[in-house]
């Protein structure tokens, strides 16, 4: 096949990264990510090429001992840009192909593709290149191999210096190995679809890599690695042309999913659900565990270069969530198994009064507890992340009737043990007395509110209250009836203490003090969803209360702005439409007696409408309020995006609501 000959020149350059929350993507200009949770590529939309290619799926590898109350050390990323280059890009934008994680450049003279197959487990990405009917036939009719020049090459640009090189033949597969200065992985390079790497080395005198249209870049954490990962991805490849492994990932893509258990309302709202679905498979890190690194499991809050691009407690509970009610059973068991072996944990013992297992805020990529949020620059403790993970726990164990998980190793013991002993006892060992019932002690809750500031959430309370009543279910089916005795009184004071702390004037607040920033949160809307709030009066007096949160982009976000100093990032932040309170009010209408259809399909038919121009990717925000920080127009997506637990997870849980509570009734 004439695509096998292409000549692919490297131009190397040196650059500098640039760390700062993404400006407002345009419509349509979004990035493009491929990952299987060994690493990530990111694909402009605007350059029209992979402008990063990270060694780990996460943004931040581990603890920096010289700041402690820094992000944390940053994953490596090889690559400035990483492109095929052509005179003629076509007019159709990139785009994933058939809602994947397969990202597609088509035009009038060739296809390219780039992925990261999930069947191969290692750190790998395929670039391909496939010229045209047009192009392909000028070649037939010129017949000559010399002409192939002509084609466009691969050219990357190297974000970091070489180091060294090194050219290797594994059964007769050139490769060559990359080191890099200051950077502990390399990069191994092979050519996946060319005869002539046979007969030729794989490079010229000015470095260019030779003859052929598809490659791999695998990096790798030991250099020693690269003889066995080059055998490895020959074997993976079984002699296939590189359009044949586009194909042969399409399908087993395919096969991967789950059958859709919702009825959609649209095609673009079940489109948005299979992307959706793949955003949640590659924010899972697939990385084996080792001494040193136990993060087998997580699921990032966002994918790159989204500003959560890390494992978060609280987002990586509703992804989960969401897996589980679509099917995916392996991936949740994985996820949750990882909760409770992710490790070390437990750095605030002396404040919560003991040892516990669950992250108090979110995790480095080497699974070791973050306990702080450090744009504050301060530890937090959010007790709802214990709520939340009981929560799933017992969704999973409910709804894929997997009881042998309970009795799975961790390095704590079984699950069901360690959840008992370092989620549930340090949990209700932070209740306090409310009036005549409990409440959740003050906390920083689910928005991350400086320690200094903490407050008594209704989230919190509203978390134990329904992890703790999922976990009395597991006590019962564990014959654990002492704890589950003891774990039913406590959810009734709970309960009781709730209505009295977080019920106000006929409707909720979101905090016990009064204050006019979490007086009305959209948090709060959680308890309803869950079933804590069923009184008809409170939930319609709740959700009117909902409009002085309505902003000009049309939805709502999630607190009342009142920080005034325009240099603390929180004073732009809270002021833009955050998605994760549309999907909860979406719910909250559709519980009401009667429900408002109508208006929970207009909210969300709004973002579907959105995410069908955007790739149908599910930001964490919209534009709603302009600002240096937050440059798009109204209605643009921004923030973090693509948004995983909060993003992809929030869409799909309102869909199995929604048949929940509604089914195809109506329609």
């Amino acid at each position: 096949m004439l695509f096998l000959c292409f000549r692919a020149t490297f131009l190397i350059v040196l650059s500098f990264a640039f760390s700062a929350l993404p400006p407002a993507a345009a419509v349509n200009q979004t990035p493009l990510v491929t990952g299987n949770g060994h690493g990530f590529a990111v694909f402009s939309l605007q350059s029209k090429m992979i402008s990063k290619l990270y060694a780990h799926p996460y943004k931040f590898e581990r603890e920096n001992p010289k700041e402690i109350l820094g992000e944390g050390v940053e994953t490596t990323n090889f690559v400035k840009s990483l492109r095929w280059a052509s005179d003629d890009a076509g007019e159709d934008q990139p785009h994933y192909l058939d809602e994947s994680h397969i990202i597609e450049v088509d035009s009038n003279n060739a296809k390219q593709h780039f992925f990261m197959p999930f069947g191969f487990e290692h750190n790998a990405l395929v670039a391909t290149y496939e010229p045209g009917q047009l192009a392909a036939s000028s070649l037939a009719a010129e017949g000559s191999a010399s002409k192939t020049s002509s084609l466009p090459a691969l050219l990357a640009d190297w974000e970091h210096a070489i180091a060294d090189t090194n050219e290797l033949s594994v059964d007769g597969r050139r490769a060559k190995l990359y080191k890099f200065r200051g950077v502990k992985e390399s990069l191994l390079v092979v050519p996946l679809n060319s005869k002539a790497e046979h007969q030729k080395p794989i490079l010229g005198t000015k470095s260019d890599f030779l003859h052929s249209g598809a490659w791999a870049f695998v990096s790798l954490e030991n250099a020693s690695d690269a003889p066995s990962i080059t055998r490895s991805l020959v074997n993976w490849q079984q002699n296939l042309s590189g359009t044949q492994l586009v194909q042969r990932e399409l399908r087993s893509l395919e096969s991967w999913r789950a059958r859709p258990r919702v009825n959609f309302r649209s095609e673009n709202e079940r489109k948005l659900w299979r992307q959706s679905e793949v955003v949640l498979r590659m924010a899972q890190s697939r990385e084996p565990n080792r001494p040193g690194r136990y993060n087998n499991g997580l699921i990032i809050a966002s994918l790159p270069d989204g500003a959560w691009f890390v494992p978060w407690v609280r987002d990586m509970a509703y992804g989960v969530y969401a897996l589980i009610r679509m099917g995916h059973i392996p991936e949740a068991r994985m996820a949750l198994k990882a909760y409770l072996n992710a490790r070390p944990v437990g750095r605030m013992a002396n404040e919560v009064g003991g040892p516990y297992q669950i992250s108090v805020v979110r995790y480095f990529g080497d699974g070791a507890e973050e306990p702080y949020f450090t744009m504050e620059g301060a530890t937090n403790i959010e007790y709802d992340d214990w709520g939340l993970v009981l929560w799933i726990l017992g969704e999973y164990v409910e709804r894929s009737k997997d009881f042998s998980l309970l009795a799975a190793p961790t390095y704590r013991g079984p699950v069901y043990h360690n959840a008992k002993k370092f989620i549930v006892e340090p949990l209700l060992a932070n209740l306090e007395k409310y009036d005549d019932g409990l409440i959740v002690k003050a906390d920083t809750s689910i928005w991350e509110e400086r320690q200094k500031d903490k407050k008594h959430f209704a989230f919190s309370t509203a978390a134990a209250i329904v992890g703790l009543d999922k976990f009395a279910n597991l006590a019962r089916m564990q014959h654990d009836a002492e704890l589950r005795s003891d774990l039913l009184k406590k959810i009734a004071l709970l309960k009781h203490g709730f209505n009295r702390a977080f019920i106000k004037d006929g409707k909720l607040r979101g905090t016990l003090e009064p204050g006019i920033k979490n007086e009305l949160d959209g948090a709060m809307l959680s308890a309803i969803n869950w079933g804590i709030v069923t009184d008809p009066s409170v939930i319609d007096a709740s959700v009117k209360a909902m409009d002085k949160l309505k902003m000009p982009s049309g939805g709502y976000r999630r607190v009342t702005s009142i920080i005034e100093d325009p240099a603390i990032f929180e004073y732009w932040y809270e002021r833009q439409e955050f998605l994760f309170i549309n999907f909860s009010l979406a719910e909250v209408y559709l519980r009401m007696k009667p429900p408002i259809e109508n208006i929970a399909d207009e909210l969300v038919s709004t973002m579907v409408q959105r995410s069908s121009k955007d790739n149908f990717i599910v930001p964490e925000m919209y534009v709603s309020e302009k600002n240096y920080r937050f440059t798009g127009e109204i209605g643009e997506p921004t923030g973090a995006v693509p948004m995983v637990g909060y993003g992809a997870g929030a869409f799909i849980v309102y869909l199995c609501h929604r048949e929940d509570l509604i089914g195809s009734s109506a329609h």
